[in-house]
């Protein structure tokens, strides 16, 4: 299974819920040695944006999964900068509030995002 195949069955899942940084996690928690349940437990304070609307939680996973395969700090910006050009901020609310102006469902948003950041760490 691939790791978008991975990210796309956790979404769909409605038995539990996965934050949008919890996602990210479990689909590289294999990759970072750990668990996918000590992914889910490091993620679970920061869906919607650290709980507070700040940055997004899809972004801090893949940044946390940068860090854990030794990526260069220099990555890691390049990967940061990439998803604010690519989406205007990286704060949840404002991710969120753009949106929903524009018509997006916050479901269909965030999967989006969290499939986003999967593709690119692939």
């Amino acid at each position: 299974m691939t790791h978008l195949e991975k990210v796309r069955e956790l979404r769909a899942r409605t038995d539990i819920h996965f934050n949008c940084c919890q996602s990210v996690l479990v689909t590289f928690a294999r990759e970072m040695g750990l668990t996918e349940q000590q992914a889910f437990d490091l993620g679970a304070n920061f869906g919607s944006g650290m709980r507070c609307g700040s940055a997004c939680g899809a972004l801090t996973g893949g940044l946390m999964v940068l860090g854990m395969t030794n990526c260069p700090p220099e990555r890691a910006d390049a990967f940061r900068n990439e998803f604010r050009a690519g989406h205007g901020d990286i704060n949840c609310a404002a991710l969120l509030k753009a949106s929903h102006d524009a018509g997006i469902p916050r479901k269909e948003h965030c999967d989006g995002l969290v499939f986003e950041v999967v593709e690119a760490l692939e």
